[in-house]
């Protein structure tokens, strides 16, 4: 409903996914990262047993992507500002 009301009919849980795993390729973000982030579990041998990454190894990659996705919509975003308030971004 949230969607139909915004005028964005036809955008999907799935579609958003996609989206997101599709745009980690422009920062070069390891894929076994994206999937990490994504909930996936890890699918290969080395993804299972080996590698271990903790939360502020994914946090580092996922502020890179969320930096860049705000870049590429021209929204100025200040890490610095007091959070816990919902505003407008125009």
């Amino acid at each position: 409903m949230a969607c139909k009301t915004a005028g964005l009919d036809g955008l999907t849980l799935h579609g958003l996914c996609r989206s997101f795993k599709s745009l980690t390729e422009w920062l070069e973000i390891p894929a076994g990262v994206v999937a990490q982030l994504m909930g996936h579990k890890p699918s290969a041998t080395a993804e299972k047993h080996y590698t271990v990454r903790p939360l502020d190894l994914l946090r580092v990659h996922h502020e890179r992507i969320e930096a860049w996705i705000l870049e590429q919509g021209d929204v100025q975003f200040d890490a610095t500002a007091s959070g816990g308030v919902l505003r407008v971004v125009a």
